[in-house]
Order: structure tokens, then sequence, then C-alpha cells
């Protein structure tokens, strides 16, 4: 597999990681529920990563593969009074990844972040690491230092 700027973001940090690499599914209905599946994965500790406006302005959430964003929660997260989903081709120019293999590590700039509070309880998550077909087992804590992102209830 080759080195993605997530993985790069997170070798230059020092943050410990595994690599586990899955057949990508173009047509999959949920693409972090069929890594789940192929990587055996429980999906509720495979996170997913979707970008979202917060009034008008762009924010990353990760949150269980098998769960769907709260977009009232999320406006709360990041202080805000609405949140909408992010169309794809403007998540793609912003953080430097295609959908499908977005990762919230090593994006282009920083863009506030908010992971699944339920999520940070685990000993260790997978989120994709910034490449199709390629995720990452990470301690939460980990994740939440290396984005820096906060710990934030953001599903229905």
């Amino acid at each position: 597999m080759a080195e993605t700027p997530g993985t790069k973001a997170l070798k230059a940090k020092g943050v410990e990681f595994t690599l586990h690499p899955y057949d990508y599914d173009p047509r999959a209905d949920a693409v972090g529920l069929a890594a789940a599946q192929a990587l055996n994965l429980d999906p509720g500790l495979t996170l997913k990563t979707l970008m979202v406006e917060v009034d008008g302005k762009p924010a990353c959430c990760v949150i269980p593969s098998d769960r769907q964003l709260s977009m009232k929660k999320v406006a709360t997260a990041f202080g805000g009074k609405s949140a909408a989903m992010m169309p794809p081709p403007k998540a793609e120019k912003l953080t430097g990844y295609k959908v499908g293999g977005i990762s919230p590590f090593g994006q282009r700039r920083p863009i506030p972040t908010a992971i699944e509070a339920t999520a940070t309880t685990a000993g260790r998550v997978w989120i994709n690491a910034g490449q199709r077909g390629l995720l990452l087992g990470i301690a939460p804590a980990d994740a939440l230092a290396a984005i820096p992102a906060i710990a934030a209830p953001l599903i229905a």
C-alpha cells in the first residue's frame, strides 16, 4: 500500500496505527459497512468520515459506520444553527481525498472535526487511512489528539 497524506501525518506526529487493506467495492450502498464486513470488524467501531457544512462552513464528522448523523447534533457540536452534508465534489476538493476514501487525518487544511463520543470509549477503532480500500486501526485518544478533534454526540 502506498502512503497517504493521512498515514504520513500520523507518522510525523509519532502516532501508532495499523493498516488494514480490503477489497473496495464502488457499488456498495454503505462503504463503511462494506469495509467492516470485508475485514470482519464491528461496524460500531469501524468509523466513517463525513464532510458537512455548519452554517456554510466546512466541518468533518467521524461516526460509526452503522449509524447516521443527526444534523441537529452536528450543528450543536460545532456551535452552529444548521448543518447539511457537503456535496461530494466539494468534499473531494477540500480534503484532497476521493469520496469512499476520505480520512480525517492529513486533509489539505485543518478543518474542525468531531468524533462520535460513544466511539471514543473503545480501545481501538478503524478509520479510513485516506485511500479507498484501506483502513487504519488507532486508539481513539490518539485519533482525537492527532487531528485535533473533539468528542461529541453526533448520531441520530
